[in-house]
Protein backbone atom coordinates (compact mmCIF):
# COMPACT_ATOMS: atom_id res chain seq x y z
CA UNK A 1 0.00 0.00 0.00
CA UNK A 2 2.97 2.48 0.92
CA UNK A 3 4.60 1.64 -2.13
CA UNK A 4 1.74 2.19 -4.11
CA UNK A 5 1.02 4.92 -2.48
CA UNK A 6 4.24 6.66 -3.33
CA UNK A 7 3.89 5.83 -6.73
CA UNK A 8 0.81 7.96 -6.68
CA UNK A 9 2.69 10.59 -5.23
CA UNK A 10 5.42 10.55 -7.80
CA UNK A 11 3.04 9.97 -11.12
CA UNK A 12 3.72 6.98 -11.63
CA UNK A 13 1.64 5.01 -13.80
CA UNK A 14 -0.95 2.80 -11.07
CA UNK A 15 -1.04 0.07 -13.47
CA UNK A 16 2.42 -0.97 -13.21
CA UNK A 17 1.98 -2.38 -10.15
CA UNK A 18 -0.31 -5.58 -10.50
CA UNK A 19 -3.65 -5.59 -8.66
CA UNK A 20 -6.07 -8.49 -8.12
CA UNK A 21 -8.59 -5.71 -8.16
CA UNK A 22 -7.92 -3.98 -11.70
CA UNK A 23 -11.12 -3.61 -14.15
CA UNK A 24 -11.01 -6.08 -16.87
CA UNK A 25 -10.61 -4.44 -20.08
CA UNK A 26 -13.43 -3.23 -22.82
CA UNK A 27 -14.09 -5.11 -25.76
CA UNK A 28 -11.69 -3.94 -28.53
CA UNK A 29 -12.94 -2.94 -32.55
CA UNK A 30 -11.95 -5.93 -33.67
CA UNK A 31 -13.94 -8.24 -31.02
CA UNK A 32 -17.00 -5.59 -31.75
CA UNK A 33 -16.79 -6.67 -34.93
CA UNK A 34 -16.61 -10.31 -34.41
CA UNK A 35 -19.50 -10.65 -32.58
CA UNK A 36 -21.33 -7.67 -35.16
CA UNK A 37 -20.39 -10.14 -38.18
CA UNK A 38 -22.12 -13.27 -35.63
CA UNK A 39 -25.21 -11.84 -35.71
CA UNK A 40 -25.42 -10.59 -38.97
CA UNK A 41 -24.67 -14.80 -39.84
CA UNK A 42 -27.38 -15.91 -38.04
CA UNK A 43 -29.93 -13.63 -39.34
CA UNK A 44 -28.69 -14.36 -42.78
CA UNK A 45 -29.15 -17.74 -41.63
CA UNK A 46 -33.09 -17.06 -42.25
CA UNK A 47 -32.62 -15.75 -45.43
CA UNK A 48 -32.02 -17.76 -49.07
CA UNK A 49 -30.94 -14.57 -51.35
CA UNK A 50 -31.04 -17.51 -53.78
CA UNK A 51 -34.47 -18.73 -53.64
CA UNK A 52 -36.23 -17.36 -57.01
CA UNK A 53 -38.93 -16.50 -54.51
CA UNK A 54 -37.17 -14.66 -52.80
CA UNK A 55 -35.42 -12.68 -55.65
CA UNK A 56 -39.30 -12.05 -57.29
CA UNK A 57 -39.95 -10.28 -54.15
CA UNK A 58 -37.72 -8.27 -53.78
CA UNK A 59 -38.22 -6.79 -57.40
CA UNK A 60 -41.50 -6.70 -56.70
CA UNK A 61 -41.36 -4.61 -53.78
CA UNK A 62 -38.52 -2.54 -55.02
CA UNK A 63 -40.76 -1.86 -58.70
CA UNK A 64 -43.57 -0.69 -57.50
CA UNK A 65 -43.31 2.50 -55.65
CA UNK A 66 -40.70 3.64 -58.50
CA UNK A 67 -42.70 2.75 -60.76
CA UNK A 68 -46.01 4.88 -59.85
CA UNK A 69 -43.84 7.88 -59.08
CA UNK A 70 -41.75 7.67 -62.54
CA UNK A 71 -45.31 8.18 -64.50
CA UNK A 72 -47.01 9.75 -61.61
CA UNK A 73 -44.21 13.17 -62.10
CA UNK A 74 -43.95 12.16 -65.48
CA UNK A 75 -47.60 13.30 -66.25
CA UNK A 76 -47.45 16.32 -64.01
CA UNK A 77 -44.79 17.56 -66.20
CA UNK A 78 -46.46 16.07 -69.39
CA UNK A 79 -50.17 15.44 -68.91
CA UNK A 80 -49.38 12.92 -71.49
CA UNK A 81 -52.04 10.32 -69.86
CA UNK A 82 -54.58 13.40 -69.29
CA UNK A 83 -54.60 14.23 -73.14
CA UNK A 84 -54.50 10.24 -73.90
CA UNK A 85 -57.49 9.60 -72.04
CA UNK A 86 -59.45 12.84 -72.72
CA UNK A 87 -59.49 13.29 -69.19
CA UNK A 88 -57.22 13.23 -65.64
CA UNK A 89 -60.24 11.61 -63.70
CA UNK A 90 -60.07 8.52 -66.20
CA UNK A 91 -55.88 8.79 -66.75
CA UNK A 92 -55.85 8.78 -62.72
CA UNK A 93 -58.79 5.29 -62.53
CA UNK A 94 -56.10 3.83 -65.20
CA UNK A 95 -53.00 4.07 -62.89
CA UNK A 96 -54.91 3.61 -60.03
CA UNK A 97 -56.10 0.40 -61.17
CA UNK A 98 -52.69 -0.99 -62.80
CA UNK A 99 -50.90 -0.27 -59.41
CA UNK A 100 -53.88 -1.98 -57.51
CA UNK A 101 -53.10 -5.04 -59.96
CA UNK A 102 -49.20 -4.58 -59.00
CA UNK A 103 -50.24 -4.20 -55.29
CA UNK A 104 -51.86 -7.94 -55.56
CA UNK A 105 -48.64 -9.50 -57.56
CA UNK A 106 -45.94 -7.78 -54.63
CA UNK A 107 -48.31 -9.08 -51.94
CA UNK A 108 -48.66 -12.92 -53.94
CA UNK A 109 -44.80 -12.75 -54.41
CA UNK A 110 -44.17 -11.71 -50.70
CA UNK A 111 -46.39 -14.48 -49.21
CA UNK A 112 -44.48 -17.20 -51.34
CA UNK A 113 -41.22 -15.89 -50.38
CA UNK A 114 -42.10 -16.02 -47.29
CA UNK A 115 -43.55 -19.55 -47.28
CA UNK A 116 -40.21 -20.92 -48.88
CA UNK A 117 -37.77 -18.68 -46.52
CA UNK A 118 -36.27 -20.70 -43.63
CA UNK A 119 -38.13 -21.08 -40.58
CA UNK A 120 -37.74 -19.07 -37.70
CA UNK A 121 -37.79 -21.22 -34.60
CA UNK A 122 -38.77 -18.46 -31.73
CA UNK A 123 -41.82 -17.69 -33.79
CA UNK A 124 -43.34 -21.23 -33.55
CA UNK A 125 -45.58 -20.10 -30.32
CA UNK A 126 -49.18 -18.80 -30.26
CA UNK A 127 -47.91 -15.19 -28.75
CA UNK A 128 -46.23 -14.58 -32.11
CA UNK A 129 -49.08 -15.75 -34.32
CA UNK A 130 -51.47 -12.94 -31.78
CA UNK A 131 -48.84 -10.40 -32.65
CA UNK A 132 -48.59 -10.83 -36.20
CA UNK A 133 -52.51 -11.38 -36.13
CA UNK A 134 -52.98 -7.32 -34.45
CA UNK A 135 -50.21 -5.99 -36.85
CA UNK A 136 -52.51 -7.24 -39.98
CA UNK A 137 -55.77 -5.55 -37.74
CA UNK A 138 -53.93 -2.17 -37.28
CA UNK A 139 -52.02 -1.93 -40.33
CA UNK A 140 -55.86 -3.26 -42.19
CA UNK A 141 -57.57 -0.04 -40.05
CA UNK A 142 -55.39 2.33 -41.11
CA UNK A 143 -54.57 1.50 -45.09
CA UNK A 144 -58.75 1.69 -45.15
CA UNK A 145 -59.19 4.87 -43.31
CA UNK A 146 -56.91 6.12 -45.41
CA UNK A 147 -58.65 5.19 -48.60
CA UNK A 148 -62.01 6.69 -47.35
CA UNK A 149 -60.57 9.94 -45.95
CA UNK A 150 -58.72 10.00 -49.55
CA UNK A 151 -60.96 8.65 -51.87
CA UNK A 152 -59.87 7.01 -55.13
CA UNK A 153 -58.43 9.68 -56.99
CA UNK A 154 -56.30 11.09 -53.57
CA UNK A 155 -55.59 7.64 -53.23
CA UNK A 156 -53.54 7.22 -56.41
CA UNK A 157 -52.34 10.20 -56.73
CA UNK A 158 -54.49 12.04 -58.12
CA UNK A 159 -52.78 15.68 -56.92
CA UNK A 160 -50.27 14.73 -59.95
CA UNK A 161 -53.08 14.53 -62.56
CA UNK A 162 -54.85 18.36 -61.36
CA UNK A 163 -57.34 16.95 -58.85
CA UNK A 164 -56.58 18.52 -55.79
CA UNK A 165 -59.42 18.10 -53.00
CA UNK A 166 -60.75 21.38 -51.67
CA UNK A 167 -58.78 21.08 -48.31
CA UNK A 168 -56.17 18.58 -46.57
CA UNK A 169 -57.36 16.21 -44.96
CA UNK A 170 -57.28 16.31 -41.05
CA UNK A 171 -59.42 13.39 -40.05
CA UNK A 172 -58.50 9.74 -38.73
CA UNK A 173 -56.12 8.68 -39.36
CA UNK A 174 -54.33 11.68 -40.54
CA UNK A 175 -55.08 13.52 -37.24
CA UNK A 176 -52.40 10.34 -35.74
CA UNK A 177 -49.71 10.05 -38.59
CA UNK A 178 -48.46 11.60 -41.69
CA UNK A 179 -48.26 9.12 -43.67
CA UNK A 180 -50.50 6.54 -42.25
CA UNK A 181 -51.54 4.48 -45.60
CA UNK A 182 -48.13 3.91 -45.31
CA UNK A 183 -46.97 2.86 -41.94
CA UNK A 184 -50.54 0.59 -42.55
CA UNK A 185 -49.13 -1.25 -45.42
CA UNK A 186 -45.90 -2.08 -43.26
CA UNK A 187 -47.85 -3.45 -40.19
CA UNK A 188 -49.20 -5.14 -42.74
CA UNK A 189 -46.71 -6.89 -44.31
CA UNK A 190 -44.89 -7.52 -40.79
CA UNK A 191 -47.46 -8.90 -39.50
CA UNK A 192 -47.99 -10.88 -42.73
CA UNK A 193 -44.10 -12.22 -42.15
CA UNK A 194 -44.52 -13.11 -38.59
CA UNK A 195 -48.05 -15.43 -39.20
CA UNK A 196 -46.96 -17.44 -42.46
CA UNK A 197 -44.03 -18.83 -39.93
CA UNK A 198 -46.26 -19.93 -37.33
CA UNK A 199 -49.30 -20.86 -39.66
CA UNK A 200 -46.71 -23.35 -42.09
CA UNK A 201 -45.05 -24.55 -38.90
CA UNK A 202 -48.32 -26.14 -37.17
CA UNK A 203 -49.05 -27.06 -40.54
CA UNK A 204 -45.89 -29.68 -40.97
CA UNK A 205 -46.25 -30.69 -37.29
CA UNK A 206 -49.94 -31.28 -38.44
CA UNK A 207 -48.74 -33.32 -41.30
CA UNK A 208 -46.05 -35.42 -39.64
CA UNK A 209 -48.24 -36.13 -36.81
CA UNK A 210 -50.72 -37.19 -39.59
CA UNK A 211 -48.12 -38.96 -41.28
CA UNK A 212 -47.10 -41.06 -37.59
CA UNK A 213 -50.49 -42.04 -36.81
Amino acid sequence: METLCWATIKGLPSQSFPSSEEPKSLETPKEMKVADLYVMTRLLGYVDISDPRFVAAVLAITFNPLFWNVVARWEQKTRKLSRAFRSPYLACYSLGCAILLLNFLRSHCFTQAMLSQPKMESLDNPVAYCVGLALLGVGTVFVLSSFFALGFTGTFLGDYFGILKEARVTTFPFNLLDNPMYWGSTANYLGWAIMPFTAEIYRQKASQSHKRS
